[in-house]
């Protein structure tokens, strides 16, 4: 693409990912994005179908766009919460809290049930113009092996997960992303672990100079998406927030109707 076609892809990006946009919404047509925008149809439809294949928009129709996301499936009503009588601390400090918990679930006796607080993390997915997606190989003691990981780090008391994962990115990598959007926020073991890990998906990225934090990496790669499945079947992918993060790529960029046609 083009210095305009790319500063109108980074503007419909940015959009979406400001949530302007609720998901299942129709996206402004072509005939309107044009007028809007001040460019080509055939230039504008590039940058659609880019945000199509990544995953930020589908197609309905033709030449008919929607956000993704919307869903058919309904929560079920009627149904009690557990009740928490109290709690109390076994083991803390700067890394994790142990506790026990006083919890009673509906027609079932009290008991106490262990409870771990780790911190709140945020995790980035950084994809460029060429599939491919930023990756650390490091080793990890606990398991002691290597494997790829994606870039990702504690969010500080006070700051904004997003700027937690801006940062982590730049001093873990030396790469900026011009963007990021956040796709989920999970537990990552929700019958006793409570540590928030929020993923975020970044697309295009400038080097702004050599990782800060030489603890976190050993190599610096951009990782074709397509070796994401093998290196998976390997057991190189290390932590669920790489899981999670490049299993939502994969999953939007897998959708029926995605074509580069349209």
């Amino acid at each position: 693409m083009g210095p305009k076609t790319t500063k109108v892809y980074e503007a419909l990006r940015a959009r979406l990912a400001a949530g302007e946009y609720a998901p299942g919404d129709k996206f402004p047509s072509e005939r309107t994005l044009v007028d809007e925008l001040g460019i080509g149809r055939t230039a504008l439809r590039q940058v659609l179908t880019r945000l199509v294949v990544e995953g930020a928009l589908e197609v309905r129709g033709r030449s008919s766009y929607r956000v993704p996301g919307a869903v058919s499936v309904k929560a079920p009503e009627g149904l009690e919460p557990w009740q928490i009588h109290g709690e109390r601390d076994l083991y803390d400090n700067e890394w994790v809290k142990l506790q026990l918990w006083d919890v009673e679930p509906p027609g079932v006796e009290r008991f106490e049930h262990h409870v771990v607080k780790l911190h709140h993390v945020a995790i980035t997915a950084v994809l460029d113009d060429q599939d491919r997606v930023l990756m650390m190989w490091r080793y990890r003691f606990v398991p002691q092996q290597f494997g790829w990981e994606l870039p990702g780090g504690i969010v500080d008391e006070g700051e904004e997960a997003a700027d937690t994962a801006l940062r982590e990115v730049v001093e873990e990598t030396g790469w900026r992303p011009k963007s990021l959007e956040h796709v989920v926020t999970y537990q990552p073991m929700v019958g006793m672990v409570d540590s928030p890990h929020e993923i975020f998906v970044g697309h295009g990225a400038e080097q702004v100079g050599s990782p800060t934090d030489l603890e976190e990496a050993a190599h610096i790669e951009w990782v074709p998406l397509a070796d994401v499945p093998g290196l998976m079947a390997r057991g190189e992918l290390m932590g669920s927030g790489t899981l999670v993060g490049l299993l939502h790529i994969l999953a939007s960029r897998s959708k029926p109707g995605v074509t580069a046609e349209h």
